[in-house]
Formats: structure tokens, sequence, C-alpha cells
């Protein structure tokens, strides 16, 4: 009874994600371990935005793909009663004359050549979708229509129920301790729940990667990184479902905006945050400085929100690998053992793809992505996957 094909460690979006992909793909001897609840690490953190367009071109057919998944949820999940509540409102980025100016013109390039549905706008088109939003010093405004964003939570526990439905076992409160190893292959894992063995093990561990590596003795470059979300509101200045999403990239933090509950405006930036020295999704604290300072760059861009009050805030903790990408299937050297991390705030975007991809490789079947851009072995030959906007989550 405690013998499988394949054991997940992680039941947030990813690993809900590769679970799901296992039992479709026929593989209904899976189980599923995670330290908490499903979704309820990292995936609860999420901002749920949900886009193509990134500067590397790899993540954008990941993307693609994935949108696809979203916009016919239901159905891919074969269940009337799941729902990730998409929000289909647009993404919209603007950059200024400045160094942020080629990087986006040759994104939006790259999305076009792949086959993205893709506006450039006027200055007038984009206050004509985006009212709120001042629109003088944009040089080049890109425009999905399709884009918008979803709920991470919900995402997870209907990937997850279409699993158990067909035939996965997902526990709940169980600790992984550490990999079960013989001759150079995983055989299994040992939990605090017992020991349970498999021909092959998939991990999702987000920012608890660093105790794989201390299991496999292996180096995985990965950091956790803490990030404020804030969610604003003014009167009468709305920020409705309709508008579309908001990247600036003129703004030092490339904050990233959106509408929350109706006329609020969540916003947070897309650099890099506060580095902490060991995995934790306990909120942690948002110094009034730094609301100060995120405040001011959003009334240069939405000059009604000067005045605007602070209805919400959260952290979430982002696992960061040093490109902000993630690394992505089988480490060289040790049989049995499939990763999937590093996702550096893309995952919640890329969940159905990238659980899709994992589990052909855990089956060893062919991937509907090519893994190997996302091997790990880049961070030795130098063939990173680095953004062209430098670090931060919009690579």
């Amino acid at each position: 009874m405690n013998t499988y094909d394949v054991v997940v460690i992680g039941a947030g979006v990813i690993g809900s994600s590769v679970a799901f992909h296992l039992a479709k793909l026929g593989t209904k001897n899976v189980l599923v371990l995670d330290r908490g609840t499903i979704g309820a690490g990292t995936t609860s953190q999420s901002s749920g935005i949900l886009r193509t367009h990134y500067s590397v071109k790899e993540n954008v057919e990941l993307a693609r793909q994935s949108w696809a998944v979203f916009n016919n949820f239901s159905q891919y999940l074969e269940d009337d009663e799941a729902s990730c509540g998409l929000v289909k409102c647009g993404y919209m980025i603007v950059a200024p004359e400045g160094d942020k100016l080629e990087p986006l013109r040759a994104s939006l390039q790259q999305q076009q050549e792949q086959g993205i549905p893709l506006e450039l706008l006027s200055q007038q088109q984009a206050a004509e979708l985006l009212p709120i939003a001042r629109f003088d010093d944009a040089a080049l405004i890109g425009y999905e229509p399709e884009a918008g964003f979803a709920d991470a939570y919900l995402v997870a526990t209907s990937f997850a129920r279409a699993a158990r439905r067909r035939g996965v076992t997902v526990r709940e409160n169980v600790e992984v301790k550490r990999l079960l190893i013989e001759n150079g292959k995983v055989v299994g894992v040992s939990t605090t729940a017992g020991d349970f063995h498999a021909k092959t093990v998939v991990s999702t561990q987000n920012i608890w990667t660093p105790e794989l590596a201390g299991w496999t003795g292996r180096s995985l470059p990965v950091v956790p990184e803490r990030h404020a979300v804030l969610a604003l509101e003014c009167d009468p200045a709305k920020y409705t479902f309709s508008m579309p999403v908001f990247k600036d990239l003129a703004s030092p933090g490339m904050l990233y905006c959106r509408s929350y509950g109706g006329n609020q405006m969540l916003v947070s930036e897309g650099i890099v945050g506060e580095k902490l020295k060991a995995a934790e999704v306990e909120q942690g604290d948002i110094p009034m400085d730094y609301v100060v300072e995120v405040g001011a760059q959003v009334a240069e861009r939405f000059p009604a929100y000067e005045a605007a009050g602070i209805a919400s805030s959260w952290t979430g903790v982002y696992d960061v690998t040093p490109d902000w990408n993630p690394v992505l299937g089988k480490l060289p050297g040790l049989e049995g053992l499939v990763v999937g991390y590093g996702f550096s705030g893309h995952g919640f975007k890329l969940s159905p793809t990238v659980g899709l991809i994992l589990a052909q490789a855990a089956l060893g079947l062919p991937t509907a992505v090519s893994l190997e851009p996302y091997s790990i072995q880049r961070f030795e030959t130098g063939a990173l996957l680095t953004g062209k906007y430098g670090l931060g989550a919009v690579s």
C-alpha cells in the first residue's frame, strides 16, 4: 500500500498540475504529499496575473500553451464545476524613451512571431482602455486583449480535485524528511507518515527546494525572496474589472497593477525583493517607507491615486534562481528524480504547461515544450535565460 508509480512532493499549483497531468496521461497510482494543505503555501499569495508577455521566448511558449488551458479550464479538466476565476480584461505594457524601449520592442516582436494576439496602441487608444492612467511619456504601448488575471488557489484546488477523481491520492499535512536513494537512484521518500516507495519522484518544493539540495548533495541555486503587494483605493477613481492589467516599465520598480475587489488597485513591484535566510510563508512586515515609495510611483502614472489609502496588503515569497527562471526536468546523474522549482514569480502563469511537461518527463515521454533550456546545467554553461529587462519577475 506504500508503493506508487510516482510521488509528487508539493500540492501547490505546480504540484497539483503535475498530479492531474500524470493521471490524464494514464498514471493513476500517484501520491501527492504536502507539508500543509493544497494551494495554501506560496500559491495562495499569488497576484494571479495571466499574460503571455515575456522577453524570454521559451517562456512565451509555456505561457501560450497555458493560456489555452485557462481559457477553457473546466473543459480541459472535464469538470463542469471547475473554475480558474478568469477575468479577461487584457494586459497593457508601457515603456518610455530610454533603456527599456528597445527591449520592449524586441519582446513584442518576438511575441508576434510566436503567434500571440497583440496590438500596438497609441496614447489615445491606451487612455480609452485605462482612463485612470496618464500616457504622455509612453513611447511604446503593447496590448494583449486576451490576457487578464485569475485565482491561483482555485486553480490548484481544481487541479487536485480533478486528479483525485482520476485516482490520485493526495495527502495533506505530511512532511517529506528525505529521499530514499539506492545505488544512485531515487526509489521513494521518507516522511512524517512513514516511507513511500516509487519508481519516480517529482519535486515541486518551491521555496523549500534547499531541503532537496541537502537530501541529494547537489547544488540547486535558489533563494527565497519576499515581495509586498498593496491594495489601494481612492474615490472617485476606480480600477474596474473591465480595465486591463498594467505593467509600467517607466517606473523605478517596474510596477504591475490590476483591478482588485471590484474597484481597488492591486499593485506591486517587479524587481528584486527582500532575500530571506530560510523558507517561510508567514506574513512579513511591510515598512511604511516602502508604502510611501510605491505610492509615489503609482501617483506618477495614476494621478488620482496620490491620495489613495491602503485597503489591504500582504507579502508573498518567490523561489528565485540566478536568472529568475525555473529549473525543469531531471538532475544529471541521479535517476528517478524530476524537479520543477525556481519559478521566480512565473509559476501560476505557466502551471498548466509546466505540469504537463514535468509529468511527461516523469513518464519518459517526449515533452510538449523542450526542457533543455530550463536544465540546471545552464548555470554551469552560462546559457542563462535572463530577461531583456534585467532581473525581475517580468522576464
